[in-house]
């Protein structure tokens, strides 16, 4: 009986034990789940505020954005204004020029408009030139010696500065009246103030290019000039303007006009 109570007091002393050392386990992984689950939290509202702060600074980028736009747009519409109040500026300027010789101003304007039209790739030179000289209808001779002669005017800078006069004396065949429309380009300011002296001779070599639909493409420079014609009327033989000799008289409201 001694002996199975002792046994019996040492079952209920060891037990207790012996079932909280069982369950540390179960607790351990509890906790430790518990842990990893506040630290995914943690890290979920960290992930949160990051997020957040990206969607701020976005936000932000796109208000900087809208605001840039806002300014190009703005800075375009005041663009158009200065470059509508330049055209006009120049147009006023140019009307002073033109009261000295209305009609062939107009004609010549007309002309460029017709060579345009019949090759677009020219508005290259018409842009790009120090200076060019229009001579709206060019009248050649008949069949045997005959000669050409035009009237145009010689533009600077867009303006239109003064009138020119072209004659030529040709040999040989001519196939009959033909009449055409010739444009000078002048590459630098010495090509065009050799032309501005009044005593200017196309040099022998120099060819002028007839204007067809993408012509002037690889047009290039000769001489400081660059010729092109537009056929009117006839057929052309050829187109050498070699000889072609030049005049040039300055509108006298140019002095006036250019104080601008």
């Amino acid at each position: 009986m001694l002996k199975l109570l002792r046994t019996m007091a040492a079952v209920a002393l060891v037990g207790p034990a012996s079932f909280a050392l069982a369950e540390d386990p179960a607790a351990t992984g509890a906790r430790k789940a518990g842990d990893a689950a506040a630290e995914a939290g943690t890290q979920a509202v960290k992930a949160g505020a990051v997020a957040e702060k990206a969607a701020d600074t976005a936000e932000k980028a796109g208000n900087v954005a809208e605001k840039a736009g806002y300014a190009a747009e703005k800075a375009g519409q005041k663009a158009e204004q200065a470059g509508q109040k330049a055209q006009q500026a120049r147009d006023a300027v140019d009307e002073k020029f033109a009261k000295a010789d209305a009609p062939g101003v107009k004609a010549a304007r007309k002309a460029i408009g017709e060579l345009e039209r019949a090759d677009s790739s020219l508005t290259r030179f018409f842009n790009g030139a120090t200076g060019y000289v229009v001579f709206p209808t060019v009248g050649k001779g008949a069949v045997g010696v005959g000669g050409a002669h035009g009237t145009g005017v010689l533009f600077e800078k867009g303006l239109a500065i003064g009138k020119a006069t072209l004659t030529q004396v040709t040999l040989g065949l001519q196939l009959g009246g033909q009449t055409y429309s010739e444009v000078i380009f002048f590459e630098t300011e010495k090509s065009l103030s050799d032309f501005k002296k009044g005593e200017f001779t196309m040099a022998a070599q120099v060819s002028a290019v007839a204007v067809t639909a993408g012509a002037s493409a690889n047009a290039r420079y000769e001489g400081g000039v660059s010729v092109f014609t537009l056929a009117k009327k006839g057929l052309m033989a050829e187109a050498s303007v070699g000889g072609q000799k030049f005049t040039f008289h300055p509108y006298q409201v140019a002095t006036t006009a250019s104080a601008r």
